[in-house]
């Protein structure tokens, strides 16, 4: 029984354990929507969760290179025995305080309209909810916007 897996920066090296999991964890095909990329790329803002040497969950996010203020949540996934626990809000907190110490005033993430356990998370998590957007990712790809502010720190 895993009772509190503990965060860490991602590494490079996490990515085969994580595509090797995300299609069961999340019940469809989802490995397209992360290419290796993100993890060589944004280890350092991603995060893993994890109980000695079993993955438990991760969270790939970025701070926008374009858009100073802002900081994105590209995708996060939990073990589906650990729902429930806690673990998401953990790691979105953890990912908070990433983007606080850059100055990252604001968090975005999207989600499909279909995705309504998300779209209750993130509204839990405070974030606003706009949408669904028509066509955002392309012709009869609505999404559903997400949005936080955070307060600046000092």
């Amino acid at each position: 029984m895993i009772t509190s897996p503990s965060l860490r920066p991602a590494e490079p090296g996490d990515y085969d354990r994580i595509v090797g999991v995300v299609d069961d964890w999340w019940g469809r095909p989802m490995r397209s929507l992360l290419p290796r990329l993100f993890l060589d790329h944004f280890h350092r803002t991603s995060l893993v969760a994890e109980d000695d040497d079993r993955l438990a969950g991760f969270l790939i996010g970025f701070l926008s290179p374009s858009v100073p203020d802002t900081a994105y949540i590209h995708f996060v996934s939990v073990a589906p025995e650990l729902r429930g626990s806690g673990l998401a809000r953990r790691l979105y907190q953890r990912f908070f305080d990433i983007a606080a110490a850059e100055h990252r005033v604001r968090i975005q993430a999207i989600t499909s309209p279909q995705n309504h356990a998300s779209v209750a998370f993130h509204t839990a998590m405070g974030f606003t909810v706009t949408g669904p957007v028509i066509d955002y990712d392309g012709p009869t790809a609505d999404r559903i916007v997400f949005q936080l502010h955070q307060p600046p720190r000092r």
